[in-house]
């Protein structure tokens, strides 16, 4: 049976104080849900505070971005080495608020998976649609062009190491969410993406937007989906927990 993942993305929320009692409600989480892999994604700043508190746990801690770039004369970007320093786990790469605000390419995108593979994280590689392209009739064909570059930039060794995320850009934070067998559609057709390379079986793929306590359970019943990339309920301890608890199989 694949593992059941839960990542929360902070986005770009916390503080140290607020952070302390939020990563203490992670960590009981952990202990009270040993069979949910759980993750966080906090903002640069925070990693540090991230490996302090859950470095002894089961939790995994990462980044909400990563550069494309090795190093050099690249102001603001932030590499895998540099993340590898604070032992993170996960990486977030192409989530849509960075596709949609910074321009990032699916090709630019594929070439940050690889780098967080390439420094021992995994990437939860995120792919959607948007509105019109939903009611276009368009998301297969969105998805398989989003999913297409990191198969040409991963070997299959390295393509084990993704978690593919699926967030409809239309559900992100709007309170709007497809149907949980609409979601499970997509997810199967995600998997017929991942079958050429024999991993349909075996990758995780997590469904993101406006998951909360009440839906989390309805979506993950669904047989391909294997848990769920959290924005803003991840910033409540309970809610956090609750939706946690809704990944137990």
């Amino acid at each position: 049976m694949r593992p059941q993942w839960v990542i929360g993305n902070w986005k770009m929320n916390g503080g140290l104080a607020a952070n302390q009692a939020l990563l203490a409600g992670v960590l009981d989480a952990a202990r009270l849900v040993g069979s949910v892999r759980i993750g966080v994604s906090a903002p640069f700043p925070y990693l540090l505070q991230c490996q302090q508190m859950l470095g002894e746990s089961s939790v995994v801690w990462g980044a909400q971005d990563i550069s494309a770039e090795i190093g050099g004369a690249f102001t603001g970007e932030v590499s895998g080495a540099m993340l590898s320093d604070f032992d993170c786990g996960i990486v977030i790469v192409g989530h849509s608020e960075r596709r949609i605000y910074h321009g990032e390419s699916e090709g630019r995108v594929a070439e940050k998976a690889l780098r967080a593979v390439e420094n021992g994280m995994r990437p939860v590689f995120c792919i959607g649609e948007t509105q019109a392209q939903h009611d276009a009739g368009e998301t297969e064909a969105v998805l398989a062009r989003q999913l297409s570059p990191l198969f040409v930039l991963l070997n299959d060794t390295r393509l084990a190491m993704v978690i593919v995320a699926y967030e409809p850009v239309w559900a992100i934070g709007t309170g709007k969410t497809p149907t949980p067998e609409g979601a499970q559609a997509v997810h199967r057709f995600i998997r017929t993406q991942l079958a050429a390379h024999g991993l349909a079986d075996t990758l995780p793929v997590i469904y993101g937007g406006s998951v909360k306590p009440d839906n989390a359970a309805r979506f993950f019943a669904q047989p391909d989906i294997d848990g769920g990339l959290i924005g803003g309920a991840s910033l409540d301890a309970a809610e956090f927990l609750a939706i946690v608890k809704a990944a137990q199989r």
